[in-house]
């Protein structure tokens, strides 16, 4: 399963677990977790479609001195 899709379930398991929680400080909590976690997966998704490729620099050729 790719990243991203792993942090969208866990930030549906901690508003799934905001909504059971009668502390609201605690709720707020998870809500805030939920959040973050929804922004991680937007940001793995994002970089999923990104190809990025490395190519070093060309050597540099000694010429006379």
């Amino acid at each position: 399963m790719p990243l991203g899709e792993e942090y969208l379930f866990k930030a549906a398991a901690f508003f799934a677990k905001a909504e059971s929680e009668s502390d609201l400080e605690a709720r707020a909590g998870f809500e805030n977790l939920a959040r973050a976690y929804l922004r991680l997966a937007e940001q793995a998704l994002r970089n999923a479609d990104v190809d990025v490729s490395y190519e070093p620099p060309a050597p540099k050729l000694n010429g006379p001195t």
